[in-house]
């Protein structure tokens, strides 16, 4: 990728927030859809293990009977979070004024995931940024980019909208360098180190 594809995706995922085709769809259906996904992660399961295995070198198994069926998991842990409203609705701390909380998403939230549990790490970003209503721009690590790429596709499978959930390749000096620095993203979410 350049720093004209992060552009390209920030921009994307930028309409996609602002004409809310994803944060003002009704609750349920965003529950569905993230649930979905989760469904098309089990039926992928061997697919993505296998392209896991190669891009990281570790074991098979371990990534088929245990990294893939956490991540299903916690995707739909994240889909349960949207119904799941507690805390104080309101609260009159000074006679004239009520508090309250507001759940709102941010917007674009630009999210940089590492080599060495790519599908892992990427669910554990997009979960709850998409429950939240986000939009995102993720970057896989630049060896281990496979998995995210189908994870996307799957995402559009799902009933993610256009726009909602992009992912852009390459390195982090290009790619992550010009997705942190862009003026467009109103939140970024890194793990790796500091390349």
């Amino acid at each position: 990728g350049t720093e004209a594809d992060v552009d390209h995706a920030v921009a994307a995922a930028r309409t996609a927030f602002r004409d809310g085709r994803w944060h003002r769809m009704g609750m349920p259906d965003r529950v569905t859809i993230m649930n979905r996904l989760g469904d098309l992660l089990d039926r992928d399961a061997d697919e993505l293990a296998r392209l896991e295995t190669l891009q990281t070198g570790t074991t098979y198994k371990l990534r088929r009977e245990s990294d893939f069926a956490f991540a299903s998991d916690n995707l739909r842990f994240f889909a349960t979070q949207i119904r799941n409203l507690e805390g104080k609705a309101a609260y009159e701390y000074i006679g004239s004024h009520t508090s309250f909380v507001r759940r709102e998403p941010i917007g674009v939230v630009g999210q940089v995931s590492p080599w060495n549990y790519p599908m892992w790490m990427a669910i554990w970003k997009i979960g709850p940024a998409l429950a939240a209503g986000n939009s995102i721009v993720l970057k896989p690590a630049s060896a281990t980019p496979l998995t995210t790429v189908l994870l996307a596709r799957l995402a559009l499978e799902a009933g993610v909208p256009a726009g909602v959930l992009n992912v852009v390749t390459g390195r982090g000096d290009v790619v992550g360098a010009a997705l942190a620095a862009h003026m467009d993203v109103d939140l970024i979410s890194l793990t790796g180190d500091t390349e």
